[in-house]
């Protein structure tokens, strides 16, 4: 029995969803998005409520797909509805980021500024050294934060680089200084 599986979800007010066989469509305030159900999973939807289920509970591969799928219809539910962000901070002498219309600017180090051009969907906000990305797919999101954080990974000796804004640096030790007799 899955625990994440059998939860309902409750779509909210502004939300609307339909089913056409294995195709599902999430349509909200923030846009519209569509999941392709995994293989073995059954969708209900009833009085605002969707109910996620499998044929067969005793079957290990089913039962496997029967909270993923309930979690990928949440995730779309949720970012139809309310959105998804990431935050990034950027640590290092110089180094700045800024946004220029769908496009971020960021030096970070180079010879030359590097230009991330945004996908159709997240907005990129920057205010001092905190860059936040939003958007209504949550995939999207996290994939945009990853290769923004690509460009310049925080380095372990000083820190210096882009990070995620709960990321924790593990830091080593430099060099140590050489001991005083000659």
């Amino acid at each position: 029995m899955s625990r994440v599986g059998k939860s309902p979800i409750i779509i909210p007010d502004k939300v609307e969803v339909k089913l056409n066989e294995r195709l599902l469509t999430a349509k909200g305030p923030k846009g519209e998005l569509t999941l392709a159900l995994p293989p073995k999973v059954e969708v209900a939807i009833a009085d605002k409520e969707i109910r996620v289920s499998v044929k067969n509970e005793t079957d290990k591969s089913e039962r496997s797909l029967w909270g993923t799928g309930r979690s990928l219809i949440n995730n779309v539910i949720m970012g139809v509805s309310q959105g998804f962000s990431k935050q990034l901070e950027i640590n290092g002498v110089g180094f700045k980021a800024a946004v220029q219309g769908q496009k971020l600017v960021l030096n970070v180090g180079f010879s030359h500024p590097v230009e991330y051009q945004a996908p159709a969907g997240i907005d990129i906000a920057v205010e001092k050294n905190v860059i936040t990305i939003s958007g209504y797919d949550r995939h999207l999101v996290g994939q945009t934060a990853a290769n923004i954080r690509e460009i310049k990974k925080p380095e372990p000796y000083k820190g210096k680089g882009i990070k995620y804004m709960d990321e924790i640096i593990r830091r080593k030790a430099g060099k140590a200084a050489k001991g005083g007799e000659k």
